[in-house]
C-alpha cells in the first residue's frame, strides 16, 4: 500500500495519482468493558466484504479510557488489538485512521459518554444525571460534562502533569506503535471536541436565537408551527428551516463563543498534540475536527495547524455533519437542504486550509426509500466536491450486509486517478458513471476505478483491464492513459 499525502486540496499517493476514499467508521466506544475491536474471524470477515463493496477506508474509534488505564501506564495488549486490526485492514488494501473517540467527555462525566479514564475527569464533585430526549444532553445541560472539559481546556494538573501532556503523550506513544504500519492513513486528533461551560452558554445562546427568530421573522407560520409542536410533529416545527438562510440566521447567534474557543483554546491545543505526533514520525496524515457545535452549520474559526513557525504539511480537515433531527426517531425526515447548509459552510474551512476533506461521521440510518434518497444526496454532494467520506456506525454485523443501505453506501467512484480530477458522477437513473481528468505527466501506475456492480460497456482512450472482486460482481477498472485530457464512461448492466 502507498503512503498517502497531501498537495493543496488533494490526497495523494506516491505516485502522485489523486485519491479519493470511501470508507466506514467501526468504533469501540466500550472503554475497558469490553473491546468491539478484537481481531478474529468474525471482524475479518467483516473487513474483506467492506473491501469487495468499494471501501478502502476504515475511521477506526478508540478511547483514552481504554489506552491509558491509569496515568502515565498504557494498555499494551488494547494497543495490540489496534495494531492487529490494522493488519487485516492492510490484507485487504484498506487504509485506517485512528479516532481518538468521545462523547460527553467520558462515562464518569455523562450518561452514554466515552472518551477519557476516571482519573481524568475532573468533575469538581458534580453529579452525573441521566441524559433526557436524546443522549447529547448532557452537553446542553450536564454541569459534570461542563466541568470535564472546562478542566481539560484549563490542563488542570494530576499527580503534577496537566491533562492535555498526558493526552499528548497517550498519542505519541500510540504514533510510535503505528508509525511504520503500511495500513497508516493517518491520526484524527479529537473526536468533536466541546468548549465546555461556554458550550453551554452556546446552546442557550442558540434556544434564544430560535425563539426570537420564530417570533420575529415572517418566515416562520407561527400557527403552523405551534400545531404541529402540539401534535409532537417535529418535522413540521422544524420545516421553515429548510431554508438555509433562516436555519443559518439560528445558528449565527453561537458564532462569538464558538470563535473564541476555536481560537483562544483549541487551536494552541492542536498545535501542541500536532508537533507531539510529529516528533515522533513525518507518516500518516493529521486530522482535525471541528467543535461539536459546527456540525449544525456554525463556522469554525481555527487557523490552519501551525507549530514551530511553520504550517503542517499533511493536513487534512474531517468535518461531522447531520441534520438537527439525528439521534430521533424523525430522523427519516432529514432535511437535504439544511445538511448541505451544514457542509456549505465546511467548504470554507477547506478553502481557507486549502486542504483536502475527509468528512468523519456522516449518517442515513434506517432503509426507508426516503431515507436512501437522503444518502444518494450526500454521497452526490461529496463527490461534487471530491471529497473522501467515512459513513458512521457503530455496528457491525452480517446482517447488516443484507439491508439496502449498504448498496448505496457501494457506488462507483474513482480510487486512484493519473492526474487531477476534474469531475466524477455517480448517474444512478441512466446506470452509469464518468471520470474527466487531466494527466500532466505519464505514470507506470493505471487509474483505477471501483465498479459496484456488473459491467456493461467502457468507454475510454486507453487501455484497461477488469479485476474481479470476490463473487460479487464488484471489480475494480485499471486504465492505462498518456498526457492529457481523458473522460472514462463505464455503463452498468
Amino acid at each position: 500500500m502507498e503512503r498517502i499525502n497531501v498537495n493543496g486540496k488533494r490526497f495523494i499517493d506516491e505516485h502522485g495519482r489523486q485519491r479519493i476514499f470511501n470508507g466506514m467508521n467501526f468504533a469501540d466506544k466500550s472503554g475497558l468493558k469490553y473491546c468491539s475491536i478484537n481481531p478474529n474471524e468474525y471482524t475479518e470477515i467483516n473487513l474483506r466484504k467492506l473491501s469487495e463493496y468499494g471501501f478502502n477506508v476504515i475511521r477506526l474509534g478508540v478511547t483514552w479510557e481504554a489506552i491509558e488505564t491509569e496515568p502515565g501506564k498504557y494498555n499494551e495488549d488494547y494497543i495490540d488489538k489496534i495494531v492487529k486490526f490494522m493488519d487485516v485492514c492492510h490484507k485487504y488494501g484498506m487504509y485506517v485512521f485512528i479516532d481518538m473517540h468521545q462523547d460527553l467527555y467520558g462515562p464518569v462525566a455523562g450518561c452514554w459518554g466515552d472518551g477519557a479514564p476516571e482519573w481524568a475527569s475532573l468533575t469538581d464533585g458534580a453529579k452525573r444525571k441521566k441524559n433526557k430526549l436524546v443522549w447529547a444532553t448532557g452537553y446542553f445541560w450536564g454541569k459534570p460534562v461542563h466541568n470535564c472539559f472546562d478542566n481539560f481546556w484549563a490542563d488542570k494538573e494530576v499527580n503534577g502533569i496537566g491533562l492535555q501532556t498526558y493526552f499528548i503523550n497517550m498519542w505519541k506513544h500510540i504514533a510510535e506503535r503505528v508509525k511504520d504500519h503500511p495500513a497508516l492513513f493517518g491520526f484524527d486528533l479529537f473526536n468533536e471536541p466541546f468548549p465546555g461551560s461556554d458550550g453551554g452558554k452556546i446552546f442557550r445562546t442558540l434556544i434564544m436565537s430560535l425563539a426570537k427568530t420564530i417570533i420575529t421573522d415572517k418566515r416562520c407560520p407561527k400557527m403552523k408551527m405551534l400545531k404541529c409542536l402540539l401534535k409532537k410533529d417535529m418535522p413540521g416545527v422544524l420545516e421553515p428551516f429548510e431554508d438555509p438562510d433562516l436555519f443559518r440566521k439560528v445558528t449565527r447567534a453561537g458564532l462569538p463563543l464558538e470563535k473564541k474557543f476555536d481560537e483562544g483554546v483549541y487551536a494552541d491545543f492542536i498545535n501542541r498534540l500536532s508537533k507531539g505526533i510529529r516528533d515522533v514520525t513525518d507518516n500518516g496524515i493529521i486530522i482535525v475536527e471541528s467543535c461539536y457545535y459546527t456540525n449544525i452549520s456554525i463556522p469554525f474559526s481555527m487557523p490552519a495547524v501551525n507549530y514551530d513557525g511553520k504550517r503542517e504539511e499533511k493536513l487534512c480537515y474531517s468535518p461531522h455533519g447531520y441534520d438537527l433531527m439525528v439521534d430521533t426517531p424523525a430522523y427519516e425526515f432529514a432535511s437535504n437542504s439544511r445538511v448541505q447548509a451544514i457542509f456549505d459552510e465546511k467548504k470554507n474551512t477547506q478553502d481557507a486550509w486549502d486542504s483536502p476533506v475527509l468528512v468523519g461521521e456522516w449518517g442515513g440510518y434506517g432503509d426507508t426509500e426516503r431515507m436512501l434518497r437522503h444518502i444518494d444526496f450526500l454521497l452526490d454532494y461529496f463527490d461534487k466536491n471530491q471529497w473522501s467520506q467515512a459513513y458512521y456506525t457503530f455496528f457491525m454485523s452480517m446482517t447488516y450486509y443484507e439491508l439496502p443501505i449498504l448498496e448505496h453506501l457501494s457506488r462507483p467512484f474513482p480510487i486512484a486517478v493519473c492526474g487531477t480530477i476534474e469531475k466524477y458522477r455517480h448517474d444512478r437513473e441512466n446506470n452509469s458513471f464518468t471520470l474527466e481528468f487531466y494527466q500532466e505527466k505519464e505514470f507506470d501506475v493505471p487509474t483505477v476505478i471501483f465498479a459496484h456492480k456488473e459491467i456493461g460497456s467502457i468507454e475510454t482512450d486507453g487501455e484497461y483491464k477488469v479485476i474481479p472482486l470476490g463473487e460479487t460482481g464488484r471489480s475494480n477498472i485499471e486504465i492505462k492513459t498518456g498526457i492529457g485530457s481523458h473522460k472514462v464512461t463505464v455503463k452498468f448492466k
